[in-house]
């Protein structure tokens, strides 16, 4: 991380337990403005408890988070709101209201972040943008019940980065999904984080979920995914390895490939 830049987030050292359980133990890193984070790890590694820690709803035992360049380790409830309203998240399986139509779903964070201030009549022309955004425009009267998996999931995006915020959490946008529609999952985080210059954490299962972020960018020319080598190499983009809450690896894919270690190999593909 260099030195002269602010890091969007950063753990310095940072640990939780539930009662006497460890579940992240002194972890520490820094992603810096536009910049890509892959976490993998074994169930049961503090993947999601880490994300739930940056959203500040589990707060550590131990260490610093850094939040767009501010200290939140100490912040009360309302003073997380706040911090709240700069992040987008995208939860296991989508998150959605199942009494709410898809349009109130979009609209929820507009109508519900304070900080916000959206006016009303600003809402439904920023919604429509965000589901055009991942080409659901023709949703927005139906129920989460009417949408098929991989539908839930974008609209899910849609609600994420309808307020355009600087960070991006996504818990595991592609669990239980085929992998043809897991793929336009990722090439849809992938189009968020270069349209918008969203730093960008994502938890998967899936090491081709980290290749395309690492190895490909949306090109607005075509609208489409190209190799980050014809198109711009852009943001870095690295993957993080826990095992039982323990950071034990943290590099560029190049570098995860050519991991020896038994544990972290396991999450690389080998022919």
């Amino acid at each position: 991380m260099a030195e002269s830049q602010t890091p969007q987030l950063a753990f310095e050292n940072v640990s939780f337990a539930f009662d006497e359980t460890p579940v992240l133990r002194h972890v520490s890193f820094g992603l810096n403005s536009g910049e890509t984070l892959i976490v993998l790890g074994a169930a049961g590694s503090g993947k999601t408890v880490l994300l739930k820690t940056a959203l500040g709803l589990l707060r550590p035992t131990e260490g610093r988070i850094v939040l767009f360049g501010s200290d939140v380790t100490a912040d009360s409830e309302k003073e997380w709101f706040d911090v709240r309203a700069r992040i987008g998240v995208l939860f296991q399986e989508g998150g959605l209201f199942d009494s709410l139509d898809v349009a109130e779903n979009v609209a929820y964070p507009l109508r519900n972040q304070a900080s916000r201030h959206c006016p009303e009549g600003e809402i439904l022309p920023k919604v429509e943008e965000s589901l055009q955004f991942v080409d659901l425009g023709q949703t927005m009267d139906m129920y989460p019940s009417e949408l098929s998996g991989g539908m839930r999931r974008r609209v899910g995006i849609a609600r994420a980065i309808v307020t355009q915020p600087e960070l991006m959490l996504y818990d595991s946008p592609t669990a239980g999904l085929d992998p043809i529609t897991a793929n336009m999952i990722v090439s849809l985080i992938c189009k968020g984080r270069d349209v918008r210059h969203a730093t960008t954490v994502m938890v998967t299962h899936r090491f081709q979920d980290g290749q395309i972020l690492a190895g490909f960018r949306f090109n607005p020319s075509t609208g489409g995914l190209c190799p980050a080598r014809e198109c711009g190499i852009g943001p870095l983009t690295r993957f993080l390895v826990l095992r039982e809450g323990e950071l034990v690896f943290l590099g560029t894919q190049e570098e995860l490939e050519a991991s020896t270690d038994p544990y972290v190999s396991k999450f690389v593909p080998h022919p």
